[in-house]
């Protein structure tokens, strides 16, 4: 008998460490299949026997159960393709954080013209189709609810009306006068 080469043995054989790594990866993104909402599952179209198990997941309660049924999942996804699961989670998480930075660039908007009335002018300027003049009386009255510590209704009111502005300019203003 002759014995295999070392570069044989490399393409014919996956290490028991390799295969278990992969079993563990695959194992996660079904926890986090189980952890998703139920319209996200929807729209991944998964096979019906993973779709099944998933949903089975999400109703059991005992611990021990869910290990099980997540082992099973596991299983299961050997036999499916993971990488469009996994790169519609990455763009869903991705899709986040980028709506929560956009959130956090419009509430420092927001503080900045209620602190300093030069920033009106700098957010005219970066968007010039916004009415100024609802904007002024918003700013007014924010300040006033500050100063009498009243309920942030015009504070709130203002956000959302930045909101509407920034949504409303087309990505192609936006580059262009980014920053």
């Amino acid at each position: 008998m002759s014995e295999p080469t070392p570069a044989n043995e490399e393409f014919d054989e996956i290490s028991k460490s390799q295969r278990k790594r992969d079993s563990t990866a695959l194992q996660k993104l079904g926890a986090t299949l189980v952890s998703l909402k139920a319209s996200q599952i929807e729209q991944l179209q998964l096979p019906e026997a993973l779709l099944d198990a998933v949903i089975e997941a999400k109703r059991l309660t005992k611990n021990e159960a869910i290990r099980r049924q997540m082992q099973f999942i596991g299983r299961i996804m050997r036999s499916v393709d993971p990488a469009p699961i996994q790169a519609q989670i990455d763009a869903w998480n991705g899709l986040n954080d980028q709506e929560s930075a956009k959130q956090h660039q419009l509430e420092r908007w927001r503080d900045r013209l209620i602190e300093d009335d030069a920033t009106l002018a700098e957010f005219i300027a970066q968007f010039p189709t916004c009415d100024a003049q609802p904007l002024r009386t918003l700013i007014r009255n924010a300040r006033k609810e500050r100063l009498l510590n009243k309920p942030p209704g015009n504070y709130r009111a203002l956000f959302r009306m930045l909101r509407e502005i920034t949504q409303s300019v087309s990505p192609a203003d936006d580059k262009g006068k980014a920053q």
